[in-house]
C-alpha cells in the first residue's frame, strides 16, 4: 500500500463484514462478485468484538485470497484476546495466505462509548498490537484514524499523538472512520503531519441511504451529521427513493472534494452490498 501510494497511484478499496447466516453469506459473495471487476486496491474484512467472528473473518479472507483477484486485508482487534491468542490468529491468517492486517484496538464489548477494559494477558492499545504484529510477522499493517477524533480521545492533539504512536510502531497506512465533512478529513491529515505520522491516510466513505439509520450510527461515536447534510435529506424523509438518490449525490460530492483535496484514495464501507458503491463509481467516472 505504501509503495503504491508513493508512486502516486490512488487506492480504491471496499470493506465487508462476516455475515451471520446463509442468506447473508450469499449477499456478501454477490457483492464481492459485483465489485471485483472494479479492481480494488484491497478489500478488508471486519472482525467482531471479542473475537466473535474470528473463524469467519479468517475463512472469508482466505476465500478472497484463493478465489478472487482481490487483495484481502483482515481486521484484528485487541478485544477479548491474550497475546498468545493474537499470535494464533496471526498464524491462522498467515496459513490462509493473508499478508495484510488492519490492527485496531476495537470497540469495548459493551459497544462504542462504554468503558474500555483490557483483557488480562492481552493488549490495551492499537500501537501495541501493531508492534506485536511487526515483531511476529512480515505482514503489512494498516490502522484506523478518526476525522473528528476517537470517541475516547480527550482532545484532537492527543488523538494525533495516538496516530503517531501507531505509525512509529510500524503501521504503513491508515483508513478513517466514515468522513462526514471533507474539512474534517483535511484537518486530520494536517494534525497527523504536524505530529509526525507520515503515512497515507485514506478517507472512509459511507453513503446515506437511510437517514435514521445513519443518525444512530453517527451517535454511537458521539458525532452528529452536518447540518447541511441533514437539511438536504430531511425533505425526503418520507420518500425513501428520493432520499437514497440524494444520499448518493452527497457521497459523490464528498468523494470529489476529498480527491481534489489530495486524498490518496477512497475506502467504501459497503455493508455487504454493491449497488450504492457502483453508483458512486459511475458518478465519479472512475474507469474499471
Amino acid at each position: 500500500m505504501r509503495e503504491l501510494l508513493a508512486r502516486g497511484d490512488r487506492s480504491f478499496s471496499f470493506e465487508f463484514f462476516p455475515p451471520k447466516d446463509e442468506a447473508g453469506e450469499q449477499q456478501l459473495w454477490q457483492a464481492i462478485t459485483d465489485l471485483e471487476p472494479y479492481g480494488p486496491t484491497f478489500v478488508s474484512v471486519t472482525y467482531g468484538a471479542g473475537g466473535t467472528t474470528r473463524d469467519r473473518t479468517v475463512a472469508i479472507t482466505e476465500r478472497i485470497a484463493r478465489e478472487t483477484s482481490m487483495l484481502p486485508v483482515a481486521h484484528l482487534t485487541c478485544v477479548g484476546h491474550t497475546t498468545d491468542e493474537i499470535g494464533a490468529i496471526l498464524d491462522d491468517l498467515g496459513r490462509a495466505g493473508v499478508e495484510h492486517v488492519m490492527a485496531l484496538r476495537g470497540d469495548p464489548p459493551g459497544g462504542p462509548g462504554t468503558p474500555w477494559t483490557p483483557t488480562e494477558g492481552g493488549l490495551t492499545y492499537a500501537n501495541e498490537l501493531v508492534a506485536l504484529i511487526r515483531e511476529r510477522t512480515d505482514m503489512r499493517i494498516g490502522v484506523a484514524a478518526f476525522p473528528e477524533g476517537h470517541v475516547d480521545a480527550p482532545d484532537l492533539d492527543h488523538d494525533a499523538r495516538v496516530l503517531k504512536a501507531k505509525h512509529d510502531a510500524g503501521a504503513e497506512f491508515a483508513v478513517t472512520d466514515m468522513v462526514l465533512r471533507a474539512s474534517d478529513y483535511v484537518a486530520l491529515v494536517e494534525r497527523a503531519a504536524a505530529a509526525g505520522a507520515d503515512f497515507p491516510i485514506i478517507p472512509g466513505i459511507m453513503p446515506i441511504l437511510n437517514l435514521r439509520s445513519m443518525e444512530r450510527m453517527v451517535e454511537f461515536s458521539r458525532r452528529q451529521l452536518p447540518e447541511e447534510t441533514t437539511a438536504r435529506l430531511t425533505p425526503y424523509a418520507d420518500d425513501p427513493e428520493r432520499l437514497r438518490a440524494e444520499g448518493i449525490a452527497i457521497a459523490t460530492e464528498l468523494c470529489e472534494t476529498l480527491l481534489d483535496a489530495g486524498a490518496p484514495g477512497l475506502h467504501f464501507y459497503t455493508l455487504n452490498r454493491s449497488k450504492a458503491t457502483r453508483e458512486i463509481f459511475a458518478n465519479l467516472q472512475i474507469t474499471v
